[in-house]
């Protein structure tokens, strides 16, 4: 009795211990069931696109230039348009009352961020939302323009490119005397609302001691301003033009400037090379279109997490010093030899 007792105790057991194992096999294969399910699931639901916003004072044919050189900053990054990245691009077509409303758009349209390209477009934005983060591709002086606190710490939703360089506009005037080497009389086109005007000022100031060059300041604000200061320095009898214009003259009025500096026969240097590409003489300035291109990389850490507070502005590493002949020839100006092996391209 006792051996049958154990060995029914024994096969009870073994039946009990053999049916908890099924069940926790069976209860495995439906969890693992379940995890595959759900992950292929997740694989077919589609990964959200962001979206940025380009916002610009003018049209694309203007700046295209700069465009490229910003795709080109996302490509390098990975970002293919229209696949894992949707840019809405927003052109006031320099009707430039329109740009809040475009501005506004874009934050309406719950875009990741907006990319401006100067600081009337920056403005503009900034007055749309201060949550949306802000990339500047480039600005005169972002912190006079009251939109980061610091360069090192911008503490807002705007970060980006600064293209300040006051120290320029004083080897603009040297390039220009060795490019006319008996220029004695120099008008200078800027805008005192500018934050950097009064720097650059100083600088060319300090370069015509130097040179023995006789400066003429004529204020440009306006598009209505251009004729009147080509007139006013024809009147003072200028030799040449040194253009240090900033703001919306300086981004939508680039070919009206280089044919009237050219109907005046007055030999000019731009900061800007956009203006040699439109008919102008000479430029010399930041490579805008590095800073493009380097906008991309802000997009790319925002979009990875990163807030605008954090990343600090960065400056102008690279310049450029471009020379039009067909320009000279038209004012039958003759560039020297050693002007022309300084130039970075000559457009001929």
């Amino acid at each position: 009795m006792n051996g049958k007792f154990s060995f029914r105790a024994l096969n009870f057991y073994s039946g009990n211990r053999k049916s908890k194992i099924e069940k926790w096999l069976g209860l495995s294969v439906i969890a693992f069931v379940l995890v595959v399910a759900v992950a292929a699931a997740e694989a077919q639901q589609p990964k959200k696109v962001p979206r940025i916003g380009y916002l610009s004072p003018t049209s694309p044919s203007v700046s295209p230039t700069r465009i490229e050189a910003f795709r080109q900053g996302l490509r390098e990054l990975g970002y293919v348009e229209g696949k894992n990245i949707i840019i809405g691009y927003r052109y006031a077509e320099r009707k430039f009352d329109r740009l809040t409303a475009l501005a506004a758009e874009l934050v309406r349209l719950k875009v990741d961020l907006i990319v401006t390209t100067g600081p009337t477009v920056t403005r503009a934005a900034k007055e749309a939302t201060t949550t949306v983060p802000i990339v500047m591709a480039t600005d005169t002086d972002p912190v006079g323009n009251g939109f980061v606190a610091s360069l090192a710490r911008p503490g807002g939703n705007i970060t980006g490119l600064s293209a300040l360089a006051p120290e320029l506009s004083g080897k603009q005037l040297e390039l220009l005397k060795e490019a006319v080497p008996r220029l004695s009389r120099v008008a200078v086109f800027g805008t005192s609302t500018n934050p950097g005007n009064s720097q650059m000022l100083r600088e060319v100031t300090r370069a015509s001691g130097t040179y023995g060059v006789k400066l003429q300041y004529l204020e440009v604000r306006g598009p209505k301003d251009i004729e009147t200061a080509f007139r006013a320095a024809s009147n003072e009898r200028a030799e040449a033009l040194l253009y240090l214009v900033a703001g919306l003259v300086a981004a939508g009025y680039r070919t009206e400037i280089t044919e009237l500096a050219v109907k005046s026969r007055l030999p000019a240097i731009y900061q800007n090379r956009l203006y040699v590409e439109d008919g102008g003489l000479m430029s010399y300035g930041v490579n805008t279109a590095d800073l493009d291109r380097r906008a991309a990389t802000y997009v790319d850490k925002i979009l990875k997490g990163r807030t605008p507070a954090d990343l600090p502005v960065e400056q102008p590493t690279k310049f450029q010093f471009i020379i039009n002949l067909k320009a000279a020839k038209q004012i039958g100006l003759t560039i020297p030899p050693n002007v022309l092996a300084r130039a970075d391209k000559v457009i001929k």
